[in-house]
């Protein structure tokens, strides 16, 4: 779409109306995961591992089995055989085979007549282990002498001589790197590590199942893809995916980590040897961090040339990442791409390495990949600017990505919106706002690519005018509210008249999940081509009722119009009108679209965040933080605004505090959110937005997802404003303030 075409002004676009659904949650009228019960059901509890890495020799639940009201039990053996790639991986992590690869590794379920009857006899399952040799650091799972986690995994891209452990390696470039390199005022190279973070969403995991002998079932479940549910737990049990229903609850968080199975096959296996009753499932809090997919670990290096005016001339990057004990987890392929995305450097080279840990499959978190790797590429930029005397943020300025730019990861820039993105940022109150002492500022950049995917959406004109429009993608971010606010921009009736439903499996073709930051621009883009559908049949019922051609009417603030002076003089028709009527002039009206959405733009934030650092204790303190991101267009600004304080708050939990604690014997440390500290609101200023919107051609709107790039800079941008007030640079996460103390006196010694 032409860039002129893209209206700037709207009547419903870019106001904030209340949420739809906002009633119901704070009555608590909503119901989640756990909140559903059925007759005669039953409940799930898990026998997991206690070590990190042991061969199962036996399985005896014959006590289990004994105590009255226990209904099934089962184990490996009752799932089916054969399984290979990811369908392989989903059905191991669900429920160990012969080994079990990490600490909170599910062996054996039990289901009983009762939540606490389920859980004695869980605890009544014997299990006999043959404790193995664990590794849980990535550098560690990568030398000569580490334990063998998995071996024959690796696939064809791994050089030879590597580690068993490692199991795919990465690399890609463009430009003459010796050539950037000696072109350099200035190269530096340095080495950065992170550690694995949850999501740390407030719900945990719960689902109901149901299935028959006969393969038929039905789920609920709090997930961002109802589809992925069905179509992964078809495959580990080895049903049908057309046999099997699946509804989406409301969902309390998930930002990427539900959008995948851990324990939902176990309920409707359960349910299966039960004789079909239901079977609910909820983990607790320490089982959630134990079992499900936290992002990965990392260790990381960086290269990188800057001439004296701050024009970077090459930079190349090394990650190792870790994804759990399975192949394909890790997320060290986007971390490359996201690297050095936000800068046109005229040589880089990217090489990665995935790597096996006795650890839980990782999964999806928040642009999963480029905060580790904005952390160290965007530290080490702002090393070197401090040490050639630069503003940091107009050298990101000087080298930023324009349109029509070569991207780091390969493809030619659309129209984007960096540039604008820095300049608001440059221009900011908080930039001016001086600094005491122990206080520093700190900045740094982000990218995420955003996604389009599966979409399927169908709307239905009421009869007293009113629309339901029926997506699959749940409302994690607020999209109910975006979704209808777009449908009825286009259709040129009130926000109020139009209902968003979340559907099951069964009412839509598939859809992907709400993932990728693509639930307002995919569903939104079908959302607004079913709705133009509606309208040309409702523009051809006025068409028959004043009896002239369907082309010589038009859609205008909600009715059906002549279209000029010569079609003739007619009332407008309005959406309510022809509603009323449809019965009689050829039956319901509706609109549906289905599409695999291209048309994604890339999306880019800065943040700046003044920090205070407590040189007595190493803790540092949050004075004030800054989120600027370009939204293409801010369809509701509210919700924008939250999903960049979100991300900056997630970030700034990860960055200072949150980490995988494991001790030497590989088992988590920290599962309860008392030792793994996430933020609360006591922790946190006030956080400052600026929307950019620099409109996607893609969209008819002009929408760019918005809920991934703000987790990314947080990390970088604190480390460099602790770096600036205490003149020490930590290149490890968290940087917990025993860790910071301890950098601040070795910055004393010299």
């Amino acid at each position: 779409m032409p860039k002129d075409d893209l209206k700037t002004t709207y009547r419903l676009v870019g106001t904030r109306p209340n949420r739809p659904d906002g009633l119901d949650k704070v009555t608590g009228r909503a119901r989640y995961g756990a909140d559903i019960s059925a007759p005669g059901m039953l409940h799930a509890a898990v026998v997991r591992s206690p070590h990190a890495h042991a061969r199962i020799i036996r399985i005896d639940a014959s006590k289990a089995l004994a105590l009255e009201g226990v209904k099934a039990v089962i184990t490996r053996a009752d799932f089916p055989t054969g399984l290979t790639g990811e369908d392989w991986n989903l059905q191991e992590n669900t429920l160990a085979g012969d080994v079990a690869l990490y600490d909170g590794h599910a062996v054996a379920a039990v289901a009983a007549t009762s939540k606490l009857l389920a859980q004695d006899a869980a605890r009544l399952v014997e299990v006999e282990y043959e404790v193995l040799p664990h590794v849980i650091d990535v550098d560690a799972a990568m030398q000569p002498d580490a334990p063998v986690i998995r071996a024959g995994t690796a696939d064809h891209s791994v050089p030879e001589g590597m580690h068993p452990n490692v199991v795919k390696y990465i690399e890609f470039g463009h430009g003459d790197m010796d050539a950037g390199f000696a072109a350099a005022d200035l190269v530096r190279a340095q080495s950065y590590k992170t550690e694995a973070t949850h999501q740390g969403y407030i719900e945990p995991h719960a689902c109901l199942g149901q299935m028959g002998e006969d393969g038929k079932g039905e789920m609920w479940v709090c997930t961002q893809g109802q589809w992925y549910i069905r179509r992964m737990c078809s495959a580990v049990l080895g049903t049908e995916a057309s046999q099997l229903r699946v509804t989406p609850s409301e969902i309390g968080g998930g930002f990427g980590g539900k959008t995948t199975i851990f324990m939902e096959p176990l309920a409707l296996a359960l349910s299966r040897k039960a004789g079909g009753r239901p079977v609910k499932l909820v983990m607790s809090r320490a089982e959630v961090l134990r079992a499900t997919g936290p992002t990965a670990s990392a260790s990381m290096d960086v290269k990188m040339g800057m001439k004296a005016d701050g024009s970077i001339t090459a930079a190349s990057v090394n990650f190792r990442m870790q994804g759990g004990a399975f192949i394909g987890s890790s997320p060290v392929g986007e971390a490359l791409s996201c690297a050095l995305a936000c800068y046109t450097v005229p040589a880089v080279f990217h090489q990665g390495y995935e790597v096996l840990a006795n650890r839980p499959k990782a999964a999806a978190y928040r642009a999963p990949g480029s905060p580790m790797a904005a952390f160290a590429v965007e530290s080490l930029l702002d090393e070197m600017c401090h040490e050639l005397g630069l503003d940091p943020l107009a050298v990101r300025l000087k080298n930023a990505a324009r349109e029509g730019a070569k991207a780091s990861y390969g493809p030619t820039y659309n129209r984007i919106g960096l540039v604008e993105t820095l300049e608001a940022t440059m221009a900011h109150a908080n930039l001016k706002v001086p600094l005491g002492p122990n206080q520093g500022r700190g900045a740094a950049a982000g990218f995420w690519f955003n996604h389009g995917g599966e979409t399927s959406v169908s709307l239905a004109i009421g009869e007293d005018g009113t629309v339901t429009v029926s997506v699959g993608t749940p409302d994690v971010g607020g999209s109910r509210a975006s979704l209808g606010m777009m449908t009825a921009e286009t259709l040129g009736i009130a926000y109020e008249s139009v209902r968003v439903n979340i559907v099951e499996t069964g009412a839509l073709g598939v859809n992907e999940p709400t993932h990728g930051s693509r639930a307002t621009f995919a569903s939104g883009l079908a959302a607004v081509e079913a709705a133009k559908q509606a309208i040309a049949q409702m523009c051809a019922r006025a068409a028959a009722e004043w009896g002239i051609d369907a082309e010589a009417v038009e859609w205008l603030d909600g009715a059906a119009v002549p279209a000029g002076p010569n079609a003739g003089k007619f009332p407008p028709m309005s959406i309510a009108e022809i509603g009323a009527k449809m019965g009689s002039t050829g039956g319901p009206i509706s609109g549906h679209h289905e599409v695999t959405a291209g048309g994604v733009g890339a999306s880019f934030g800065a943040h700046v965040v003044d920090v205070e650092v407590d040189p007595e204790t190493g803790r540092t303190t949050v004075l004030r933080y800054l989120v600027v991101q370009d939204a293409g267009r801010a369809i509701h600004p509210a919700y924008v605004e939250g999903q960049y304080q979100g991300g900056a708050v997630q970030g700034i939990g990860w960055a200072l505090n949150e980490e995988y604690v494991y001790g030497a014997d590989g088992r988590l440390q920290n599962a309860v959110f008392l030792d793994y500290r996430i933020p609360v609101a006591s922790d946190l200023p006030m956080i400052d937005t600026v929307i950019v919107e620099v409109p996607n051609p893609g969209h008819p709107y002009g929408v760019r997802g918005v809920g991934e790039t703000g987790i990314t800079p947080p990390l970088p941008a604190l480390a460099n404003a602790i770096a600036a007030a205490t003149g020490a640079r930590l290149r490890s996460l968290p940087m917990s303030p025993p860790k910071v103390l301890a950098a601040i006196k070795a910055n004393a010694r010299g």
